[in-house]
């Protein structure tokens, strides 16, 4: 016998609700067949909300039971909400996963030399230019998070709001093969502070923090990942010098 479900949702000419749209997604997973019922005005939605006394849509019935919204759905159907996740490390492996996946597309183009010097450069390069725009997306909210970690930029917070820059530039310049003495005094300047103002509050005042590296509204746990970070633009810098003042002399 198929399962069956009845959905009420906002489907308006200038308004199509996208819980509705999720909710419908949801149930035809489950394996239910799904009578798609639309809003398509104000009134409508409101004579709707009124007969059934509920303040939002969309609305799912099954078994002539009233289930409730997305959410609600999610409830009825054992899955973890939306948003509500534990504190997760995602966001920035993520960003290292598609940064290994470019140095690799690099490298079966034939554009890119497979040595382990430049397939590392390149891989640290791309991993501060993501870094660095997922914190230009929101300076303030990025600042707001940098400082209550950073050492220096707890004394000058100007510093927060000069950070997500300098890490653009150094990667770019990274990548534009500029000289050493251009980019690795960046890079070694914003990777060690960040380097011992993670060992500080981490592993030392032992703080229970979250990492500003993805941006000021993540959920990453100021720790192990977070110090990578820093230690790759460590390395990087050191690396830069000692090719272009030492092997290139």
């Amino acid at each position: 016998m198929s399962k069956k479900a009845v959905l009420y949702r906002m489907m308006m000419e200038n308004h199509v609700c996208p819980f509705g749209i999720k909710s419908k997604e949801l149930l035809e997973r489950e394996g239910y067949t799904v009578d798609d019922r639309h809003l398509t005005t104000r009134e409508e939605t409101d004579a709707f909300k009124a007969k059934h006394q509920v303040d939002t849509t969309p609305q799912t019935f099954i078994d002539e039971k009233r289930v409730g919204g997305y959410d609600d759905l999610r409830d009825y159907f054992g899955k973890e909400q939306e948003g509500e996740r534990s504190s997760s490390y995602t966001p920035v492996l993520m960003i290292f996963a598609l940064a290994a996946l470019m140095v690799v597309a690099l490298l079966s183009s034939g554009r890119l030399n497979a040595a382990p010097a430049p397939v590392i450069m390149h891989f640290v390069a791309f991993t501060m230019v993501m870094l660095a725009l997922q914190k230009l997306q929101d300076l303030t909210s990025f600042s707001n998070m940098f400082i209550t970690y950073d050492l220096l930029a707890r004394k000058q917070v100007r510093y927060s709001y000069v950070y997500p820059f300098a890490e653009a530039y150094a990667g770019i310049g990274m990548l534009a093969l500029l000289p050493a003495l251009w980019v690795a005094p960046v890079s070694l300047f914003i990777g060690t502070i960040g380097a011992v103002s993670v060992i500080k509050a981490v592993y030392i005042d032992k703080r229970d923090l979250k990492c500003a590296c993805v941006g000021g509204d993540s959920d990453v746990p100021l720790g192990f990942i977070s110090l990578s970070e820093n230690l790759f633009m460590v390395g990087a810098g050191l690396w830069m010098l000692y090719r272009d003042l030492v092997l290139l002399g």
